[in-house]
């Protein structure tokens, strides 16, 4: 099923995306307001490709991020942020720094090389051209980051389901809106988070579906072993959005338990093989109160809500 709402409805959030469709690979921006958002992260899988993370710990100097940048590309991909970084500093947007801005711009990025053309990667060009598409919406499936997404990779000698990006949202009795955009590029399969479904897993050459928990229990007819892929050949990365005010500790949390949601609709998740990333923004753009624990548990739904549609769309 489709879950409706996308992160754009969350207030001062827009999202652009650029791709390269015969190279399967792309870029996805999540761009803030003028003044920015307060961001958190949370890292949870062991081969993770990053930049600007440590500037989002508490404790730490800056509360604000801009933009964040969600790419395919592997390593190569994380230089899409220069030419995010150039676009928001040509438009007046950044952190003072005397006669200066700096635009901050936290960046994950996901392994599609193996996918379309390895030669091709995000670059700063790219970058710039998906900042300048923003709009309030979000195109979901085989877009920006999720262009070259595939989930599903445990099985030896089976084919990979095609993913992409998804995005849902869902507005609170109190106003306020959290939304979620992931790019879902995971080793595991993936689960309908309302039904249980089985949506998105490895097929033989003939169509038969092989999920790889029954690989792991050794409860299903397969190959006779499981493939391990190569650290970081896979990895899920996102952006949760709010649009009340948050603190920068407050926002790490939520991006913690955003990964909840992760686990909730991947299994399995958060592997050796897998980055998986969370990022989180609050745009304070809502000035209504809202407990904690729901916001919290509300991010964990919308984030495993958007990896369905991220499956569903891409099977378009």
């Amino acid at each position: 099923m489709r879950y409706s709402g996308d992160i754009t409805r969350v207030h001062g959030i827009r999202v652009g995306q650029a791709e390269n469709a015969a190279a399967r690979t792309g870029v996805s921006v999540v761009l803030c307001r003028k003044d920015g958002a307060v961001g958190g992260c949370s890292v949870r899988g062991a081969a993770p490709g990053t930049r600007e993370t440590d500037l989002l710990r508490p404790g730490n100097l800056v509360e604000r991020v801009h933009a964040v940048v969600l790419a395919g590309g592997s390593a190569y991909g994380l230089a899409a942020a220069d030419g995010v970084m150039r676009y928001l500093e040509q438009t007046g947007v950044g952190l003072e720094m005397g006669d200066t801005r700096v635009p901050i711009v936290p960046a994950a990025v996901l392994y599609d090389l193996g996918v379309g053309d390895a030669g091709v990667r995000p670059d700063a060009a790219m970058g710039r051209a998906a900042c300048m598409s923003a709009q309030k919406r979000v195109d979901q499936g085989r877009h920006g980051a999720g262009c070259g997404a595939t989930v599903g990779k445990l099985v030896p000698s089976a084919v990979p389901q095609d993913s992409g990006i998804g995005s849902a949202s869902i507005t609170l009795q109190e106003g306020v809106t959290v939304g979620a955009l992931v790019a879902v590029n995971a080793v595991g399969d993936v689960f309908d988070p309302g039904t249980g479904e089985l949506i998105g897993c490895a097929h033989l050459p003939d169509g038969t579906a092989i999920p790889a928990e029954g690989l792991l229990w050794g409860n299903a007819p397969a190959p006779q072993q499981i493939r391990i892929p190569a650290p970081g050949s896979n990895t899920t990365i996102g952006v949760v959005a709010v649009d009340c005010r948050l603190t920068k500790a407050e926002a790490n949390r939520l991006a913690d338990v955003a990964h909840d949601g992760f686990a909730r609709a991947i299994r399995p998740v958060h592997t050796q093989m897998d980055g998986d990333t969370v990022f989180a923004l609050a745009t304070g753009q809502v000035d209504r109160e809202v407990n904690f624990v729901k916001l919290c548990a509300a991010a964990a739904e919308v984030t495993a809500r958007a990896i369905t549609n991220a499956i569903e769309a891409g099977r378009r």
